[in-house]
């Protein structure tokens, strides 16, 4: 399902893969008390990035549905009723029996109506430390937001059609992934809209955001709570500088993992 590091989702599975080896590294060295409070938190993160990573491939489609929906075109309809027409016509030609290619038919009428289309262009949010991608959508005159994981290609992209069909999301040619539920308010804080020129430099912006080390290190600024996490645990249960170092790591790694599991945008 996830292939390649290009994927939407390989950098968070992979911020996932390394808040629960960090976790793994200090179970050895830790007491009872340390060694519940690092499963618990390997759980949190392993089911919360499941659960995720299913919405976001639409096997579970959560509240991504924007509860709008286009008008039909009546010219897209008339075509639509006649490749219908041609389809049966073509299947009773070929199997002998009118009543299938009908039915055939039919059902791939429904596919095509099942689809909805909604007009949409990329925003890229920024709010103090946080930066995400989304896309607005828009249908006789209502508008939603759903956020998505970063694709290179939202950098460059242009306002286009956005197709959502059972949690699955297509901008233009690019499936995209749900990274939380739709929304009807605009998102807090700053909102910068893609060129609408073409920009000759986008391509190479697009292939410098997607590199890991960068969004590594954009999304550590969250990493910055890390050492009040740490001072916290030893003032509760002790351990000086050994539980210190432990509890500082795991808590810089859930940090990362935190906002990359959100769609962290670094472009």
């Amino acid at each position: 399902m996830i292939s390649g590091s290009g994927h939407p989702l390989a950098y968070p599975v992979l911020t996932t893969c390394g808040a629960l080896v960090i976790c793994l590294a200090w179970a050895p060295f830790a007491d009872s008390e340390q060694l519940a409070m690092l499963g618990a938190v390997a759980l949190v993160v392993l089911v919360y990035s499941g659960f995720r990573v299913l919405v976001a491939s639409g096997v579970l489609p959560w509240h991504t549905d924007p509860r709008i929906s286009s008008a039909p075109d009546d010219s897209a309809s008339a075509d639509t009723r006649s490749a219908d027409t041609e389809a049966a016509d073509s299947g009773a030609t070929e199997s002998g029996v009118t009543g299938s290619g009908a039915a055939e038919s039919g059902v791939a009428g429904s596919g095509v109506s099942g689809r909805n289309a909604l007009r949409c262009r990329r925003i890229r949010q920024q709010h103090r430390l946080l930066s995400r991608s989304w896309l607005e959508l828009t249908a006789d005159d209502r508008t939603c937001w759903l956020p998505v994981y970063f694709d290179p290609t939202l950098v460059t992209a242009a306002d286009s059609t956005a197709e959502l069909t059972d949690g699955v999301v297509r901008f233009g040619n690019v499936r995209l992934y749900p990274s939380g539920p739709v929304r009807d308010r605009e998102p807090v804080g700053r909102l910068h809209d893609n060129p609408t020129r073409p920009d000759p430099d986008g391509p190479a912006h697009a292939a410098a955001a997607s590199r890991f080390t960068r969004r590594l290190l954009l999304d550590g600024q969250f990493a910055v709570a890390a050492p009040f996490a740490a001072l916290l645990w030893v003032y509760i249960a002790g351990g000086g500088f050994p539980a210190f170092a432990g509890a500082f790591t795991v808590a810089a790694g859930v940090a990362v993992w935190f906002s990359a599991i959100r769609g962290s945008d670094p472009s």
